[in-house]
Parts: C-alpha cells; sequence; structure tokens
C-alpha cells in the first residue's frame, strides 16, 4: 500500500493554497488533498459532466450562461448518483491516511469538495459550448 500512496501524492503534485499552523484541519486537507486533486481529474470532471448534459439535458447547450451555471449548480446538488460518483473520483485517489481523515470528518470535506467542484466546473463553463462545437 506504500507503492500507492506514494505514486498517488507524486500525481497530484504540491499543495494547492496556503496552509499554516493556524489553518484548520479542514483548511488543510481542502489543499494538500482536494486541491491536487480536482486539478489533476479536471479534464475527467468536464467530460464527465458533458457526458451527465447529454443524457439528462440536451438543450443544456441553448441555455444562458447564467442557466447553465444554475444547472451545474443544481446537477452536483440535487442529483445524488452523479455527487456520489463524483466523490468517488475524488476519494478514489486518497491515500489510506487521508481516507482515515476523511472518514473522520466526512460530511464537512463532502460539502467543501463539492462546493469546489461546482465552482471549478462553473469557471469553464465555456468549455461546455467548445465540446458542442466540435
Amino acid at each position: 500500500m506504500e507503492t500507492r500512496d506514494l505514486n498517488i501524492t507524486h500525481w497530484r503534485g504540491e499543495s494547492i493554497g496556503a496552509v499554516n499552523e493556524q489553518s484548520s484541519n479542514d483548511e488543510k486537507f481542502q489543499n494538500q488533498t482536494l486541491r491536487p486533486i480536482l486539478k489533476l481529474q479536471n479534464d475527467l470532471f468536464i467530460a464527465v459532466f458533458n457526458n451527465h448534459v447529454n443524457k439528462h439535458k440536451n438543450d443544456f447547450y441553448s441555455l444562458s450562461v447564467e442557466k447553465k451555471l444554475q444547472f451545474i449548480e443544481n446537477a452536483i446538488q440535487k442529483d445524488i448518483k452523479f455527487r456520489n460518483s463524483l466523490k468517488g473520483m475524488v476519494i478514489g485517489l486518497f491515500t489510506l491516511a487521508e481516507y482515515e481523515v476523511y472518514i473522520q470528518n466526512s460530511s464537512a470535506l463532502n460539502k467543501r469538495m463539492m462546493n469546489m467542484l461546482i465552482e471549478r466546473l462553473k469557471s469553464q463553463v465555456q468549455l461546455f459550448e467548445t465540446v458542442l462545437n466540435n
């Protein structure tokens, strides 16, 4: 298992964001674990979201930008199966030690994880237009 953990942390890279003594445990976990995983998995999240849209809401591409942003948020917050799938893509890249931390406060960390993912997808909404046009 040590090899797996070393490989995972190597692939993810360094922490993203400040971590210091004043940082809460959740903030440390967010910057040391969640942000690098979300960055690493970004292309996959874009593809998964496009697939979700194509399966469930084909007129997404014709919505206004504001409605697209709302759709992204609603899709992740209200579609439990979709949200759980996204969570699995993140949790699958935890080390064993990170998983132990995660299970101690999974509710709060899930909320952080999904909020960060929502903001990440919203900030890249223009990519969903590009996929349609290619």
